[in-house]
């Protein structure tokens, strides 16, 4: 690894690394930053930092970014395809880089119809594994996408994308992490594990690819909060896979210990996928509900978290 970053000091020795999501303000309130800091700073060795998830405008993924380095946390900035082209996309990555940021993370991004601008122009001027491959280039040969060099210091980012053990069609879900993985992507990051014997599958297919010693895996997990979340997920959700063993185990918990019941979950999941060969490490998104982190960290047996 490149980065001298954390997040990759740790992946390079060998540790179980813990992530965990910031969904930043839908305004200017950096209270809100400060208040969500406040339940990740100990728990987790990087702080992903979402790009106008689901397609609605939040504040900069690179100004929280920039404001978390401030209050000593390790944030990973996502970077998406949908609403820059690759000019803007490399002077933002030279912002971040000046600012301290030294962790990307590489994604397509949701479409615009799904969020709150839905007649908005994409821009998808590069996917998200052409992203990846100009991320890792620029910070390898100091140059832009272009040829033209880099003035300076070349922004070594720790560089990742994302994937989804349950999309269609399985087979593909590994190969598809494997270009990855061969543009230049360092970690990945999955989506949500609640089906994990067929994350075990994914997981086999990918070691037998070779992948677990090229990228690091980190398996996103996250507590359920309501039987309402749990029916949602399992039925609305596309490219989601909540076995209905789980929304049962949601119905069944009386109504005032369902939240308790969503972190027991969480925490078993937990447990299942860090014995699977290849996992580097989890990648908690408990949205909206940060304040679980400590308590889902120290149930699983991740405390204290280790330095680099």
């Amino acid at each position: 690894m490149n980065s001298d970053s954390q997040l990759s000091k740790l992946l390079s020795t060998g540790q179980f690394v813990v992530s965990a999501e910031l969904g930043p303000p839908k305004g200017t309130d950096i209270g809100v930053i400060q208040r969500k800091a406040a339940h990740l700073k100990g728990y987790v060795d990087a702080v992903n930092v979402t790009d106008n998830q689901t397609a609605v405008v939040r504040m900069s993924s690179i100004g929280v970014a920039a404001l978390l380095v401030q209050m000593g946390l390790e944030p990973i900035i996502q970077m998406t395809c949908r609403d820059r082209n690759r000019l803007a996309i490399q002077a933002d990555l030279l912002g971040a880089w000046a600012l301290g940021i030294r962790d990307v993370l590489c994604l397509s991004g949701d479409h615009q119809v799904f969020g709150n601008h839905a007649t908005a122009k994409n821009v998808f001027d590069l996917d998200s594994v052409q992203l990846i491959q100009m991320v890792r280039n620029m910070g390898e040969t100091g140059k832009f996408q272009s040829g033209d060099p880099i003035e300076g210091e070349a922004p070594k980012f720790l560089v990742g994308g994302a994937a989804n053990p349950y999309a269609d069609p399985f087979d593909f879900r590994p190969l598809r992490t494997a270009k990855k993985a061969k543009a230049g992507a360092q970690f990945i990051q999955t989506q949500l594990i609640y089906n994990a014997p067929k994350f075990g599958e994914y997981m086999k297919r990918y070691c037998d690819l070779g992948l677990h010693e090229r990228v690091h895996m980190m398996a996103g997990v996250g507590p359920i909060k309501t039987l309402g979340a749990a029916r949602y997920m399992a039925s609305k959700v596309p490219g989601m896979d909540v076995p209905d063993e789980i929304v049962k185990r949601m119905e069944s918990a009386p109504k005032e210990k369902r939240a308790e019941e969503g972190i027991k979950i969480c925490v078993e999941i937990i447990e299942q996928v860090r014995q699977m060969p290849g996992v580097a490490g989890i990648h908690i998104m408990a949205i909206e509900w940060e304040e679980t982190i400590a308590e889902i960290t120290r149930r699983a047996g991740l405390l204290p978290r280790p330095v680099a």
